[in-house]
């Protein structure tokens, strides 16, 4: 238990705004803004999160025996698997093939997030350890309270996935590109650290990119207005619609963040004859830049790699950031910088035949996990000899 002696309760809120920001956010901390309250606050709000879109809030909230808040998690109750980045449709369809029912899940989890960040958010005035053990236990209490028969945390950190795992939930890992600063002083500096065939490659979409008549900037903060979120909206659109067919995120949401976490916003925005073409939306923590949407309103030859990838390098490189993270998938990063890291996910499974079967499934995807990073780290762009100058 939290302190030596001390009595918890655990609670089970519908709307994050029942909780303070200021309890919410002690417990989520500055390093990623995605967890803060802020951020889950625009998606309720706007109505990109809510019961009728299959997420229905459920966050647990955790108090010591004088009320204040010690632990809490973000947490939805789920009719589907969408927007999750994790993907257990097989789960469910084998299950459900079986005669189970699989639907609703809990999902502790940043809704449509594939970033990674704590799940088990504890306030540092007290012993990390024991409230991260309450909240699993917490989570326990409220799959077994609700009836259903699995929950999952989806993107936690490394040291909350393996809390997780001691408290026998079931282990699984992934992968994702991540670019690190290398204590790069340009991006000059980073492509001299590359083999000469990539450093030219790279060269060459950047300068077919300027020539197009193409021109970039960073807007962030007060630089950023309602007509950029106008634009910006209109281009996700277009992308998740060619895409998806749905889009997640509601206009309003991008309001909100704009009028919330403007600070924290970081909006690629390409502009051609004067007129915005598209946009690479990223938000930036304590030491990481978090790529997150992108698009556009045509198709611009090496645009999304500008946008997306080189653009997020110079302006980590500029603010002294250690790692920019350019969202889920995507093997083509690889020979831009961005090399294979790993991802994780925990899950409690309440049936034991369902639990048995998903335990030998992750069993060898794990094994096939390891050989492909490996393999994948062989084609590094980094060169392994002294750089040569083109």
């Amino acid at each position: 238990m939290p302190d030596s002696g001390e009595q918890v309760v655990i609670r089970v809120v519908d709307d994050i705004l029942a909780v303070p920001a200021s309890a919410w956010d002690a417990c989520a901390g500055r390093d990623n803004p995605f967890i803060s309250h802020a951020f889950l606050s625009a998606l309720e709000e706007s109505g990109s999160v809510s019961a009728e879109r299959g997420w229905l809030p459920q966050h647990l909230v955790l108090e010591g025996d004088d009320g204040a808040i010690r632990g809490c998690v973000p947490l939805y109750l789920k009719g589907h698997s969408y927007g999750e980045y994790v993907f257990d449709w097989g789960w469910a369809e084998a299950y459900e093939r079986a005669g189970g029912r699989y639907y609703p899940k809990l999902q502790a989890a940043v809704p449509f997030t594939p970033v990674t960040g704590p799940r088990l958010l504890v306030d540092p005035v007290v012993e990390a350890g024991p409230v991260r053990a309450a909240l699993i236990a917490g989570l326990e209490s409220v799959t077994a309270r609700h009836g259903v028969v699995t929950a999952h945390v989806t993107f936690p950190t490394e040291t909350e996935w393996r809390a997780l795992g001691e408290a026998g939930w079931l282990q699984r890992s992934g992968q994702q590109y991540h670019w690190e600063n290398r204590g790069y002083e340009s991006f000059e500096s980073f492509l001299a650290a590359l083999n000469s065939r990539k450093r030219k490659a790279i060269k060459k979409e950047r300068r077919e990119v300027a020539e197009s008549g193409v021109s970039l900037r960073v807007l962030t903060g007060g630089a950023l207005e309602p007509h950029h979120w106008d634009l910006f909206y209109r281009f996700y659109r277009n992308t998740t619609d060619r895409k998806w067919g749905a889009s997640y995120l509601t206009r309003r949401f991008f309001s909100l963040l704009g009028e919330r976490l403007a600070d924290r916003v970081a909006l690629v925005v390409a502009e051609a004859d004067g007129q915005m073409v598209a946009g690479a939306l990223n938000l930036i923590g304590t030491d990481t830049l978090y790529g997150r949407n992108w698009g556009c309103a045509d198709h611009f030859k090496f645009l999304h790699f500008e946008a997306c990838y080189y653009q997020a390098m110079e302006f980590a490189i500029e603010r002294g950031l250690q790692t920019v993270e350019a969202g889920a998938q995507g093997e083509h990063k690889i020979q831009r910088g961005y090399l294979p890291t790993r991802t994780y996910s925990a899950h409690l499974i309440r049936d034991p035949a369902l639990k048995r079967a998903v335990a030998d499934f992750l069993s060898r995807e794990d094994a096939y996990l390891a050989f492909e990073m490996e393999a994948l780290s062989d084609a590094s762009p980094f060169r392994r000899t002294a750089p040569s100058r083109d």
